[in-house]
């Protein structure tokens, strides 16, 4: 935990750049090189009215010359380097100048400091600028590789398994064929010894009956009789003649796992040399990356100011209080109440649609990096979609946990989401095709991080930043998800709308003290802002740096300057 009171604070912290003038508590512009002082424009101007400084080198703060560092001499522990030997190429100072380095020639060091710090701030730039994210590129690309990679291994075992599939209906098929087959020849055969068996059987009726017959001759007394039958019956009918039934014969296949494989398919591997990952050069990555080199070079340059600077102000139409902001694409926004309106306006306040969530007081919805809002329902435990021909879609199903806020990044367009269930809470990151990756819900020891995070964001170096209501704290963690700090106010807080900047400040609502705080990304309390007549509950920051704070008493967004 890391909360500050302001009497805990450094001497040394400040959260913008002073003047270094003793008195003068106004912005820093400016440097003096041969001083080493900065200073605000009026201080500049009366340093380069004053005879003692007016020659003296005078430059914008960025551009400014790093100061030597006092450093002293080995030998001459009474002195600082500040020369050095052309000849030698070591720092010395003025004795050993004198003592050990005669007749050579020196240069300050103080300016050979300033260049060499000057060529390791180049190669700072050229690694940032080109390097780093040139093999983050080629990283990115090894990894949609394998993604693809996946996708066709995946693609070929379900060809695979369609091929045996559609070979073992064929061979159902003809095999049930053939045992149809093989059945109507039984039947055939079995009628044929059937009629054969009847006929035997009749047969032998006959005969039993013709001994019968002869039997009774034997008995009789009349020998007429006798004679007179004996006579005329004594012919029996010859045995009836029948033929023996041909079976069919099965003659089993011929074949070879080389017929099988031919049926089914086979994997091969293309006799193709594999291609070198083009490697950009570095002036074209650099032209590419003008605009990311100029949100560098501001976040170098940009303090926070003392107080906010109203810029201008606008109203939503259709609510009544503005609890959460989310601001998209080409100066459009959406901004919710407490009821589940949610409405998209553009920075005039012109109502261009609005949709009936169940969503509350939280941050429950954000902007894509593909410009689309996704928003979510905590009653049906899902996170929708609206994409920006304004279907609505369900896009992930969140199981037993409620999602009560959520956040898309800006740095890889991952998807952060504030979910409770029962008494437990955490946060779930997921990538932006809706993949789990990533649960967050416990310390090191054990203990439960959240009670009730409902509002959500990131930082600027992947610190997750929550306002959880029941805790009375910001809760961060890092990318990783272990804790960094818990901010529980000056006195207490109980935080509401939760935003950053490009700077990494973290700036949250405190809805006990009814203003701003804003922190810097190591937890530590820089300022707090309150706003006459104002009620601040949602938070974002635009593209220009402004802040936009909703109302939650009114429908009316206030937009602030706060960097300069």
């Amino acid at each position: 935990q890391m909360a500050f009171s302001k009497s805990q604070i450094p001497f040394t912290a400040q959260h913008y750049l002073v003047c270094g003038t003793e008195d003068c508590e106004k912005n820093c512009q400016f440097y003096c090189n041969d001083c080493h002082h900065p200073m605000c424009e009026q201080c500049r101007d009366e340093h380069q009215r004053s005879p003692d400084t007016r020659n003296h080198e005078v430059v914008p703060y960025q551009q400014r010359k790093r100061q030597l560092p006092e450093v002293k001499c080995h030998t001459h522990v009474n002195r600082y380097l500040d020369m050095l030997c052309e000849q030698c190429q070591v720092p010395v100072c003025s004795k050993c100048a004198i003592k050990d380095h005669g007749g050579h020639t020196f240069t300050d060091l103080e300016t050979v400091y300033a260049e060499k710090c000057g060529v390791c701030l180049n190669e700072i730039n050229k690694i940032e600028e080109y390097f780093l994210p040139t093999s983050q590129d080629l990283l990115k690309s090894t990894k949609e590789d394998s993604n693809e990679i996946k996708k066709i291994m995946d693609s070929i075992r379900a060809s695979m398994k369609a091929e045996a599939e559609s070979l073992k209906r064929m061979v159902d098929a003809l095999t049930s064929d053939n045992i149809k087959q093989v059945n109507e020849q039984e039947k055939s055969l079995l009628q044929l010894l059937n009629s054969q068996d009847k006929k035997y059987n009749d047969y032998i009726s006959y005969l039993n009956e013709l001994v019968k017959k002869f039997h009774d001759y034997l008995s009789s007394k009349n020998l007429q009789i006798l004679m007179d039958e004996i006579t005329k019956n004594l012919k029996i009918d010859p045995i009836p003649e029948t033929t023996k039934p041909v079976p069919p014969v099965f003659t089993a296949g011929q074949y070879s796992k080389e017929d099988v494989t031919k049926l089914l398919g086979r994997v091969t591997v293309p006799d193709t040399k594999p291609v070198n990952r083009e490697i950009k050069p570095m002036e074209t990555v650099s032209t590419h990356n003008k605009q990311d080199r100029e949100k560098s070079a501001m976040k170098q340059t940009l303090s926070l100011s003392s107080s906010f600077t109203k810029v201008r102000e606008y109203k939503v139409p259709v609510i009544d209080s503005v609890h959460h902001i989310s601001l998209g694409k080409s100066g459009r926004l959406w901004a919710s109440d407490h009821i589940g309106n949610l409405v998209q306006t553009d920075l005039q306040g012109n109502q261009l649609q609005k949709i009936q969530t169940n969503g509350r007081f939280e941050g429950h919805h954000t902007v894509t990096q593909d410009g689309d809002l996704i928003f979510t329902d905590r009653k049906n435990k899902v996170i929708n979609r609206i994409k920006q021909d304004n279907t609505i879609t369900e896009f992930i199903k969140t199981g037993d946990w409620e999602p009560i806020s959520i956040h898309s990044s800006r740095i890889n367009g991952d998807i952060l989401v504030g979910m409770i269930q029962g008494g437990e809470a955490k946060v779930t990151r997921y990538n932006k095709t809706g993949k789990e990756i990533q649960n967050i819900q416990r310390d090191n020891k054990g203990q439960g991080l959240y009670s009730d995070p409902h509002f959500i964001t990131e930082n600027i170096n992947g610190d997750i930043c929550t306002s959880d209501y029941k805790k009375h704290a910001v809760v961060v963690v890092n990318k990783s998800g272990q804790h960094i700090f818990s901010y529980k106010g000056q006195g207490s807080i109980f935080p509401f709308g939760i935003c950053t900047d490009i700077v990494g400040h973290i700036l949250v609502c405190d809805d006990n003290n009814i203003k701003v705080d804003i922190l810097d990304q190591d937890g530590q309390f820089l300022s707090q802002q309150g706003v006459i007549f104002f009620y601040p509950r949602g938070l974002c920051v635009d593209d220009k740096n402004n802040l936009h704070v909703g109302n939650y008493q009114s429908n009316t967004v206030m937009v602030f300057k706060y960097l300069f």
